[in-house]
């Protein structure tokens, strides 16, 4: 959600999606703290936002108190940065000790700060830069040796930048016991980046605007990730802020028999849930779906969390299914490793397909795969739902695939999703006359009406077959089904 109103300019920090939560990004001429600990992006940030500026022709200054030149380049090196443009001032001990060796009327560390600020307050007036950073605020503090005294080091930094058109980055890595709310209090803004580890995987990072005066941004966490290039920003997904007045159409399947029994189709601008146990078909029904809308010019994007493409690419062959044949549309399909993903990060690649690509039908396959991999992340269920949200408003057609437990008989889902989709396709094995079957039934559609038989379900060279309504047999969803006489009584054994 976004709070209160945009005011006056903004000053872009280089990365795209931290813009976005920003609302823009930084209200200019102004004073902010980014903090987190050693390790988590802070430094790339800070050169990322000083780079921006040598984009744009502004000067700018980087004032580094606790790392050398050398390190700072090392960071730049690391992602291919030049720092042609960026002033860089490294404040040495050994350049402070040299201007304390005559200082015998008061204490060391008094003078140590007073020379300190006064040293770098020099350089600014000297630069006259657009924007600076300031890293860290931690060597600071270890000068002031109390609070008050910090404090009012901080208020005298902040009215020295007032009216000097410049936007000020103070980094903090948090070496302080206690959270620093007295220079919280006094930025006019304050970023917070955070890192922890997964029991397994990589590690997740993500940041939360904590202020930002007088200005709209996004609030809450985002994921972001640490890259050659810089930070790259997740922001959360908010469904309210894409509304549309798309209507729910048609998306049929190309097999007759299936889009009888949908009413004629899938609909756009809704979420088609297809369930069943392990090998029963999903993935299959689905790639249908995405193979019909190809054929009529429409681009689609299947996300695999378990699957291989190149397995998905030969069983669709198979089928008579070429994904990777030309088109009128592009079939894009996208394995996605878990583990290495964080929420945002997985809505953020969805979001670039539906609106870089104009992808129209959307696969996730499975969430079976997508949830099992991020067990530490309780609120899963309405990430997902933000992503349904979004994607109905895009006008765009979902499906998604679940693995249920069991062969026959009871099933159990180990994710109840089905509230969330409009509709709900359920595949089933039974047994008949020997032989191991498939069968498919329609339990729900919100958009329309739908037909209530139950079918048997075919895959073969010839594609996706649905055979006659399986109207003289009962409890076929059981997985052992009993076959009616005329009278409605189940019949004896017969022999063919």
């Amino acid at each position: 959600m976004r709070n209160g109103e945009i005011d006056g300019s903004r000053v872009t920090t280089g990365s795209r999606g931290l813009d976005d939560v920003l609302g823009g990004g930084l209200p200019e001429d102004r004073m902010y703290l980014v903090h987190g600990l050693p390790g988590v992006g802070k430094t790339t940030l800070a050169l990322q936002f000083l780079l921006e500026g040598v984009r744009r022709g502004e000067k700018v200054l980087y004032v580094t108190l606790s790392e050398t030149e050398h390190e700072i380049r090392q960071v730049a090196d690391s992602h291919g940065w030049s720092l042609d443009g960026i002033t860089l001032y490294e404040l040495s001990a050994a350049e402070q000790n040299r201007r304390l060796n005559d200082n015998t009327l008061y204490a060391a560390e008094d003078v140590e700060l007073k020379e300190t600020m006064s040293l770098l307050l020099d350089q600014v007036v000297r630069t006259r830069p657009a924007r600076v950073v300031f890293d860290s605020l931690s060597e600071i503090r270890l000068l002031a040796q109390s609070g008050p005294l910090y404090r009012r080091e901080i208020l005298g930094l902040k009215q020295f930048f007032a009216g000097r058109n410049c936007t000020v980055l103070l980094l903090d890595d948090r070496s302080a016991r206690e959270p620093d709310l007295q220079v919280e209090s006094l930025a006019h803004g304050v970023i917070a980046l955070e890192q922890s580890a997964r029991e397994y995987g990589s590690d997740r990072r993500r940041l939360r605007v904590v202020k930002l005066r007088g200005s709209s941004f996004r609030s809450g966490y985002h994921d972001f990730v640490v890259r050659r290039g810089g930070l790259v920003v997740f922001p959360r997904l908010v469904a309210a802020e894409h509304r549309s007045d798309e209507a729910a159409r048609d998306l049929p399947s190309g097999v007759p028999e299936l889009d009888t029994m949908l009413g004629g189709g899938l609909d756009r601008a809704t979420s088609t849930l297809i369930v069943g146990p392990a090998g029963s078909g999903k993935s299959l029904l689905a790639t249908q779906f995405v193979a019909a809308a190809a054929a009529r010019g429409e681009n689609a994007t299947l996300f695999l969390f378990e699957e291989r493409s190149g397995t998905l690419r030969r069983r669709t062959k198979n089928l008579g299914i070429d994904l990777d044949a030309p088109r009128g549309g592009r079939i894009t399909i996208r394995q996605v490793d878990p583990a290495e993903l964080a929420p945002d990060e997985f809505t953020h690649l969805v979001r670039d397909e539906v609106e870089a690509n104009d992808s129209r039908v959307i696969v996730i396959d499975s969430i079976n795969g997508y949830f099992t991999a991020m067990p530490e992340e309780r609120f899963m269920t309405l990430h997902m739902h933000e992503l349904l949200a979004y994607l109905d408003e895009r006008g765009v057609a979902t499906i998604l695939t679940m693995s249920q437990g069991g062969v026959v008989g009871t099933m159990t889902s180990p994710i109840d999703v089905s509230y969330l989709s409009d509709t709900v396709i359920l595949l089933r094995y039974y047994e008949h006359r020997g032989r191991v079957r498939k069968a498919i039934s329609v339990l729900k559609k919100r958009s329309g009406a739908h037909e209530d038989a139950i079918r048997q379900l075919t895959f073969g060279s010839d594609g996706v077959r649905l055979g006659e309504p399986l109207s003289e047999m009962r409890g076929v969803l059981t997985g052992v089904p009993v076959i009616e006489g005329p009278d409605g009584r189940p019949e004896g054994p017969r022999v063919d």
